[in-house]
């Protein structure tokens, strides 16, 4: 049984349709890569997935560990194990970034948390993405660069560990030494076990050093394309050219 099921899936965003049939199936442990250009309609998508209330689905279904999530909240999306990051991370005045992954942790667990080992995990992948350790006391997202507030996303991707993640344009308006170290840190989930990744962008920068299983094709809201991790290649040496054609 697949992990993520989405079947004929329609997306419209103000009334006008953005996604159109939409077919993908994901696995366990499988990394998936979303590519298109520019409107194509991959962050839809990913939104769609998350159950954002200003994407809505006008038709098909969403299959999240064999049960029908199309009508959902997104907390209790996040609750069922998935994860989303962003492209514009928002900044949150009033909370620390430490004090958000721990909070979400026990939301996410419904346990409580063992303090100790918390401050550990967090130090580690602090330390594995060369994010400053004085980040963690600072209001989330509040004063970050860009890099950092990425940082951030991926640092609360480890911590939360989801059985599935979403990254959205995750490289975007990043240096190559900050592609590199987030790119480190996406590997490093892949290492943990059997959570699956849906990797959206339309650069190929993130995906030079990740195994990538499948690789899917979106232009106009439409799946045109889909192979193995050697069409990222193609992509990367003829871009889009021969599908918007």
């Amino acid at each position: 049984m697949a992990l993520l099921e989405i079947k004929n899936l329609s997306v419209s965003v103000d009334d006008m349709e953005i996604l159109k049939n939409i077919d993908l199936s994901i696995g366990k442990g499988e990394t998936h890569v979303l590519m298109g250009p520019n409107g194509a309609g991959k962050s839809t998508l990913g939104n769609a997935l998350m159950g954002n209330p200003q994407y809505v689905v006008t038709s098909g279904n969403i299959y999240f560990n064999g049960l029908d999530i199309k009508d959902e909240t997104t907390d209790k999306r996040a609750k069922a194990g998935m994860f989303m990051s962003f492209q514009n991370p928002l900044e949150v005045p009033g909370i620390s970034l430490s004090a958000f992954i721990r909070n979400a942790i026990i939301k996410q667990s419904g346990q409580k948390l063992k303090f100790t080992e918390y401050k550990k995990n967090l130090k580690d992948n602090m330390e594995l993405l060369n994010f400053d350790e004085s980040y963690k006391d600072r209001d989330l997202n509040v004063g970050f660069s860009g890099g950092e507030k990425k940082k951030a996303e991926i640092l609360q991707l480890l911590m939360l560990n989801p059985s599935f993640a979403i990254l959205d344009e995750t490289d975007s308006g990043l240096d190559v030494d900050a592609v590199r170290t987030v790119s480190e840190g996406v590997k490093e989930y892949q290492k943990k076990g059997d959570g699956a990744l849906l990797i959206i962008t339309h650069s190929t920068r993130i995906l030079e050093s990740l195994h990538v299983d499948k690789t899917h094709i979106l232009v106009k809201g439409r799946i045109v394309d889909s192979g193995d991790g050697s069409l990222v290649e193609q992509i990367n040496e003829k871009g889009f050219e021969k599908y918007l054609n």
